[in-house]
């Protein structure tokens, strides 16, 4: 676990020192989403945010998976639909175009990789012929694409639902002690998160073709190999649940479209994120709904692996059918969430506190000042750095020192990576090679995560710029840390990996906060954080 979190940090730091520079390259590119009648933005937005999650992803696995024919047969799979989605996404090909790719891909998988299903729903393993299980493996794989495909409607839609199934993958894979699935999950998740980072509503970049085909791919790839090759004895029905509501969505829009005689693969607003829109939710509420769907469904799959398959797809026909019920009833009686427009106004006493400058510097300075503190702390405390991290921090501490002799004239997100990976190696460090007499001093330990928690959503929260606004990625972030703590609570997985989890988080979002108000290069902050990463290097070399 320790390393695929390693590989979830190496993946998110690539995504998200990448997109930035898409970002900039778009325009020159033509990978501009522009505004038309089906879809919710009204200005251009660069559609480049796929490059990120995708090479954020499959560079870790590309240098840390074993090279076999299914690791081959994932990765080229994946720079297929990168490539037919960089080209879909810069010359607006028509679907049976990017079919090609889509069948590229899965037919790679499961000719090249020889991974495809050999049990069903209700059907006897030994009833499946090996030749109709691969054929019905290449086309649930080129439906899953395209489930997630068209679930791209929303900012950070897509990706947050992928990331809740990504989730419940993962948490299964490590319970039947899977050392393939695990990793190439926590891959993907690195680098939606990542993207998430500039995809929350007003989003700056949207994935485009090539991060939602990309993720669609994975999705199918790993609840296939998890149900067929991990644990043979999850029930065959587990994948409609960790896989969500997309599925459903596209199933109910095409059922639209032959209903009203339309061409299927011809984009409509009848998706369930647009129905919502229409019933007067809020963006950002929309995004929130979907969520809270996706969640229920796979803590259901998470929770009952091993039930029939009748009980499991019961249970995610109930709840498919509650929502488009209510979508129905609520579309013929003219039902409306809001009756004006706009997000909302803060509360005066709320409004009061975020115009407090003042307290916002001095909020601003505590954070800096905990997690330099932390920094230290752990490179003077730790008694034992592994050769690995001892070697990391060593090139580590030489690429932030002449960053911070260039000063501001080079890539900024060049630090950005440094600074996330070096207060990963101290949480680390913390979790999984304490100090003597720790159990005295663990108190304090939470107490500094939870004062350091607080002073982040509150510079989060009161933040003036658009960048630190609250979105529906911070309700992503805290129904994870819910689920996870949910498991914990059950023995369900790992306390020590659920305590870093969160504790990264936690971390990652206040490096944000000091990252966004740094006026000079050299601070507290990076003095620190180069102090901390050559003691750590020298201290694993004696």
């Amino acid at each position: 676990m320790a390393f695929s979190l390693l590989v979830f940090v190496v993946s998110m730091s690539i995504s998200m020192a990448l997109i930035p520079l898409m970002i900039r390259w778009a325009p020159a590119l033509g990978m501009l989403d522009k505004p038309d009648p089906r879809k919710v933005h009204t200005t251009p937005i660069p559609r480049v945010g796929g490059v990120g999650i995708v090479l954020g992803a499959l560079l870790p696995l590309w240098i840390w998976l074993p090279s076999n024919d299914l690791t081959i047969s994932f990765l080229m799979g994946a720079i297929v639909l990168l490539v037919f989605g960089i080209w879909d996404d810069v010359k607006e090909l028509g679907h049976y175009v990017k079919f090609v790719g889509q069948f590229i891909a899965a037919l790679l998988v499961v000719y090249h990789g020889n991974l495809y299903v050999t049990q069903l729903p209700f059907i006897d393993s030994a009833a499946i012929d090996e030749s109709f299980g691969r054929i019905f493996t290449v086309i649930a794989m080129v439906g899953a694409i395209n489930a997630i495909n068209h679930s791209d409607g929303l900012d950070g839609l897509a990706g947050g639902e992928s990331l809740l199934s990504l989730g419940g993958i993962a948490f299964l894979a490590y319970q039947a002690h899977d050392v393939f699935v695990v990793p190439v999950a926590f891959a993907a998740m690195g680098g939606i998160f990542g993207f998430l980072r500039f995809n929350s509503h007003p989003a700056r970049v949207f994935m485009g073709d090539g991060g939602s085909q990309f993720l669609g791919f994975t999705l199918a790839f790993l609840v296939v190999y998890l149900t067929q090759v991990s644990n043979r004895a999850l029930s065959p029905a587990i994948p409609a649940l960790l896989l969500g509501l997309p599925i459903v969505d596209i199933l109910s829009v095409f059922a639209q479209r032959i209903y009203g005689g339309m061409n299927w693969f011809r984009a409509t607003k009848n998706h369930v994120h647009h129905r919502l829109l229409e019933l007067g939710y809020r963006h950002y509420e929309s995004v929130m709904v979907i969520y809270s769907i996706q969640a229920l469904l796979v803590i259901i799959g998470v929770l009952m692996p091993y039930e029939s398959d009748a009980l499991l797809l019961g249970f995610y026909l109930v709840i498919c059918t509650l929502l488009f019920t209510y979508l129905v009833v609520a579309e013929r009686k003219g039902l409306k969430v809001h009756h004006t427009k706009g997000d909302g106004s803060r509360p005066s006493l709320l409004a009061a506190l975020a115009s407090g400058d003042r307290l916002a510097a001095i909020n601003y300075k505590l954070i800096q000042f905990l997690i330099s503190m932390f920094l230290v702390a752990g490179a003077v405390f730790i008694p034992k750095v592994p050769l690995d991290l001892t070697i990391a921090a060593g090139v580590l501490f030489i690429f932030l020192a002449i960053r911070l002799l260039l000063g501001f004239r080079v890539w900024f997100l060049y630090l950005r990576l440094i600074l996330f990976m070096s207060v990963a190696f101290t949480a680390y460090l913390f979790e999984y090679y304490p100090p003597s007499g720790w159990e005295g001093v663990s108190g304090f330990y939470n107490i500094f995560f939870g004062l350091l928690a607080t002073a982040v959503m509150f510079a989060v929260r009161f933040s003036k710029t658009e960048f630190f606004q609250v979105t529906p990625l911070d309700y992503l972030v805290m129904l994870i840390v819910a689920i996870l703590a949910v498991m914990a609570e059950k023995g369900g997985t790992d306390i020590a990996m659920v305590k870093l989890v969160i504790q990264l988080i936690i971390l990652f979002y206040g490096v944000e906060v000091v990252l966004r108000h740094m006026r000079k290069l050299f601070n507290p902050f990076t003095g620190s954080s180069l102090a901390a990463l050559g003691i750590v290097a020298i201290r694993g070399l004696l």
